[in-house]
């Protein structure tokens, strides 16, 4: 059985052995969108983790697209912690006019970075993660706590591969969210987006316009197209109030915004808009939830509707949120709190400084990932995972050499005290 000192020897000495299966996840192309695209990827890492002696669950979230959950029982399971490590492997979509210096899915080492789409986000966390219980198993290491690996799909389009591990019922003490954050300790806020629709109930030709719009019509119609753009100015006031009014530690005033993203409206040229449709995307803060948020929108705008004579009659409808913006169009980003007084994030802490020699900075990631639905489904987490944000879904996207090595250092030095804790009584 080796020591903790001698695993952390072995992640410099087998630093190749790290950057290849970086290299190795990189090579699989599994773009989202189009998605349904990994699961030869799964397959990959559902081998890998089979070899370690974990018992593996692998389920299809969407066609072409599985999850793949491993478990290590600990030795003493009902008196020890338990932990989750968290990764996606979809990764985001390139374009084929970017100008990438080296084949973004050939993964290119120079001057002690790795080069290649996904290496930040986040194959290079997921593949730190693996390479850590790799180790664990071939030390013969003991665990008390129980130790889980999820490697999950749809996170680059709302597809919430991590809300169905929770929903299937895996928990634990505490998880890790191994997602670019580079090495800073982080919650975030959250996101949720939402159709806005006017309706009319009767069409009209163009020609009837101006009996719509001056003095004895007679015509009570409107183009839903400009009473939207009514909504959309109510939707800025209500923004520019959240900014006064709201705020949360970590964040910039004003980073609770609504985005008028996208609109949809009319037939033809020849008629009078008689659908209209907003997408917004909205961001909110780590006090508040997604529901709420939807509903103070959906009663602002139905006050500005109602102080309107055609909407009053005619009121907008909201549709919110989505499980993929794929199939769905809508997707929902849990936010995240963290309790920097618990022991998990104190002990995190302490594994940060063990090995960086430097006290671990506690912030707001301004992104969103799966972080949230761990804590919306009651589990205590925090977004911990090697890269740079500026680097992900970047053109020559990359991930350091040195902070890989670091960060896997750090995962074992806090596996190896938080799963042989006993847990605390309440």
């Amino acid at each position: 059985m080796s020591s903790l000192i001698d695993l952390l020897s072995q992640v410099d000495e087998r630093e190749d052995e790290l950057t290849a299966l970086v290299q190795k996840l990189v090579s699989y192309q599994t773009v989202s969108p189009p998605a349904r695209n990994s699961a030869s990827i799964q397959s990959y890492i559902a081998q890998y983790l089979t070899k370690l002696s974990y018992t593996v669950n692998q389920w299809d979230v969407y066609p072409g697209d599985p999850n793949v959950v491993a478990t290590r029982k600990g030795q003493m399971s009902n008196d020890y912690q338990s932990l989750i490590l968290n990764g996606h492997v979809d990764v985001a979509s390139i374009s084929e006019d970017e100008p990438w210096e080296t084949p973004p899915f050939e993964a290119v080492i120079n001057q002690r970075h790795i080069y290649g789409r996904g290496t930040a986000d986040m194959k290079g966390g997921l593949a730190a993660c693996l390479f850590a219980l790799k180790l664990l198993h071939e030390s013969n290491y003991p665990l008390n706590g129980d130790l889980i690996l999820q490697s999950v799909v749809g996170e680059e389009a709302g597809e919430a591969g991590t809300k169905q591990c929770c929903e299937r019922g895996y928990t634990a003490d505490f998880a890790i969210v191994a997602d670019t954050s580079q090495m800073q300790i982080q919650g975030q806020g959250g996101v949720i987006t939402g159709w806005i629709t006017l309706q009319s109930p009767t069409t009209h030709h163009d020609a009837q316009r101006r009996q719509m719009i001056h003095a004895g019509g007679q015509l009570q119609a409107a183009s839903t197209i400009e009473k939207m753009a009514k909504l959309i100015g109510s939707l800025q006031e209500l923004e520019r109030h959240w900014a006064v009014t709201k705020h949360y530690p970590g964040f910039q005033p004003g980073t609770n915004t609504i985005n008028p993203a996208v609109i949809e409206g009319g037939r033809h040229a020849a008629f009078i808009a008689d659908k209209c449709s907003l997408w917004i995307t909205v961001h909110f803060y780590p006090n508040e939830s997604y529901d709420t948020v939807a509903k103070e929108i959906e009663e602002h705008v139905l006050a500005t509707a109602a102080a309107d004579p055609w909407m009053k009659e005619h009121p907008p409808t909201f549709l919110w949120g989505g499980n993929s913006m794929i199939e769905e169009r809508g997707e929902v980003f849990p936010s995240l709190s963290i309790d920097e007084e618990s022991l998990a994030i104190n002990m995190l802490k302490r594994a940060h400084h063990h090995i960086l020699k430097t006290e671990a900075l506690i912030s707001m990631s301004p992104s969103v990932n799966d972080g949230g639905w761990l804590g919306d489904a009651g589990i205590p987490t925090a977004i911990y995972g090697p890269g740079q944000l500026a680097h992900a879904h970047a053109v020559n996207e990359r991930i350091s050499i040195d902070e890989l090595v670091q960060y896997t250092k750090t995962i074992l030095t806090f596996i190896t005290s938080w799963c042989n804790t006993k847990r605390e009584k309440k």
